[in-house]
């Protein structure tokens, strides 16, 4: 049986890949420490550890208990914006705890490592992203990514350690947080409807995005490690179609038959249209379909509406507060 780690697995992307995986006949370990995720996300067949990756002694353990097969890592706080007021924080966590995973998983002989990155590192100006660009981050978050991309990179030289990287972009579905306020803008929106709160947008609204939903990243990821011609590689996943926030969020307004108003906010620090270029993934890994926005959006609030408004608390770890946006004080 292959023997496998998912770090973030009790969170949204990683809930998802260890599910698929325990349906190919995975072992899986999930390692969580509940910061964003829930335990009620993790797969019943999986073994669940608390903590954190940060804790390179308890990674010790884990590996030394375990012999795993592989690792997907998707363990990370992903708040592109937040994270220029909380750059200790995140590098600590994105790009240290990283790197104790990475470190066992040579150690250990681990088969291939599966790094769950992010367009962040794209940067702006560079459209369609696609993955012979160079990288040019605009804030610490994608920093974080593109530092454990080259580790990886320069791990393989060293060590032998076979990797494939995955860049997803604006993910929503069944799992996700709906109680943070500094990320994933789906979530928010419907957390939002139905607390009967007017929708927040950062700006006039007319950046973009392509959304994707979570049924159109988790099984690839999750399906990777069986195609060894994709070792080594990095690729795009997710959805072909941008959409403006203001498109998304009359979407949202429309499928939850409300008329809740949107209140504008000044806009922030971020880059104003974000899509990628696929054509690597549909080669290597047959893609050849996605799921509409609407008929996504319809799922994730089917799902969202049963669980219930989730409450949204402050991060208790800015360490910036210039410039900081007042919503987020």
């Amino acid at each position: 049986m292959k023997v496998s780690l998912v770090t973030g697995g009790a969170g949204f992307i990683g809930s998802h890949v260890a599910k698929k995986l325990i349906e190919s006949g995975h072992r899986v370990v999930v390692l969580d420490d509940l910061s964003g995720g829930f335990v009620e996300n993790i797969p019943e067949k999986a073994e669940f550890i608390q903590g954190s990756i940060t804790d390179h002694e308890l990674i010790k353990q884990i590996f030394s208990k375990n012999r795993f097969d592989y690792v997907f890592h998707l363990a990370a706080y992903a708040a592109e914006g937040l994270s220029h007021f909380i750059k200790r924080f995140n590098y600590t966590n994105n790009l240290i705890g990283s790197v104790n995973l990475i470190n066992e998983s040579i150690i250990n002989k681990v088969k291939c490592f599966v790094f769950t990155s992010s367009i962040a590192v794209y940067g702006k100006g560079q459209l369609p992203m696609h993955e012979e660009l160079i990288p040019q981050p605009e804030d610490p978050y994608g920093i974080a990514k593109l530092a454990v991309e080259q580790e990886l990179k320069v791990s393989h030289e060293m060590f032998g350690m076979d990797y494939i990287i995955f860049r997803p972009h604006n993910v929503y579905g069944e799992h996700q947080n709906i109680g943070d306020r500094y990320r994933n803008v789906v979530g928010i929106f419907i957390n939002q409807v139905m607390q009967n709160k007017p929708l927040t947008i950062f700006g006039d609204g007319s950046q973009t995005r392509a959304f994707s939903y979570i049924d159109d990243v988790a099984p690839h990821i999750a399906n990777s490690v069986d195609n060894k011609k994709a070792y080594n590689k990095i690729f795009n996943i997710g959805a072909e179609d941008e959409f403006s926030v203001n498109k998304l969020a009359q979407t949202v307004l429309n499928l939850m038959g409300s008329k809740a108003e949107i209140n504008y906010l000044p806009a922030r620090n971020e880059v104003l249209h974000a899509y990628s270029d696929h054509t690597r993934a549909k080669e290597y890994f047959g893609i050849n379909s996605a799921v509409s926005l609407e008929d996504g959006l319809k799922k994730m609030i089917d799902w969202a509406k049963k669980h219930g408004a989730r409450k949204t608390p402050s991060f208790e770890n800015i360490e910036i507060i210039e410039n900081l946006p007042e919503i987020w004080k």
